[in-house]
């Protein structure tokens, strides 16, 4: 057979949770009822998710989660965090609400992707279609480190343990060996330290960030992790 078409159904602890969030993300309210069940369908072009309400659901114990497989990931990801800006002043990186960053991972063959940890606490899982997967074994150990970490964080919802992984390997002297690297690895941990309530911790992440000096390539190559950490800006209270 062909031209089946699979629609997760996720749960949520109230309608009123999700549709102002999905709506903000550039999706549609196509049905909503309260009675005698709640039930919530929306749609963004192709992508359909629908949500049933359980009263006194908690999100911190959900295991709902779906992946979505999309042409052009960094499109995407761009369109919903423009969505963010727009409702929120800023991209929801910590909490519950939140979106990762595109970023290889290792253990999905190298190839690229990002998370939506939505209202109910279902994990909407975005990956590329087709990526050149990114070959991070042939790269320096800190590298290496930094992909271990986001499988902790970014996959596994762990920012302790992507915490920890990563202090150990910042504290090496050949950290800063691979000036665009340790800028990566520098942000992800300020992303993680925000997850953990630590905003002093991710203020100093992204002032160390900021302050490693890069050539006019790699700061162009760097240009989307430089904008995400301005984006944590507005999630750091003022000292």
């Amino acid at each position: 057979m062909a031209n089946e078409t699979t629609i997760p159904l996720l749960p949520c602890r109230s309608l009123d949770d999700v549709a102002p969030f999905y709506q903000a993300l550039g999706f549609e309210v196509t049905h909503r009822q309260e009675r005698p069940n709640p039930y919530l369908a929306l749609r963004r072009e192709d992508l359909n998710l629908h949500f049933f309400g359980m009263p006194g659901f908690d999100p911190a114990d959900s295991y709902g989660s779906c992946l979505v497989v999309v042409d052009d990931l960094a499109v995407l990801h761009r369109a919903f965090a423009d969505g963010m800006r727009a409702t929120y002043g800023k991209v929801l990186v910590a909490g519950v609400p939140r979106m990762t960053r595109p970023r290889p991972r290792r253990n999905q063959d190298g190839h690229s992707g990002f998370s939506i940890v939505d209202p109910g606490g279902n994990w909407i899982r975005f990956v590329a279609r087709a990526s050149t997967p990114d070959a991070d074994d042939d790269r320096g150990g800190l590298a290496r480190t930094l992909g271990n970490a986001v499988v902790q964080g970014d996959s596994r919802g762990n920012p302790a343990q992507a915490a920890r992984i990563l202090d150990g390997a910042l504290a090496r002297p050949d950290a800063a060996d691979e000036p665009a690297v340790l800028v990566e690895a520098l942000v992800y941990r300020a992303e993680m330290a925000l997850q953990l309530g630590e905003p002093e911790a991710a203020r100093e992440r992204v002032r160390q960030a900021r302050s490693v000096p890069l050539d006019d390539e790699s700061r162009a190559r760097l240009g989307d992790t430089l904008r995400h950490a301005e984006d944590m800006i507005p999630a750091l209270p003022t000292a």
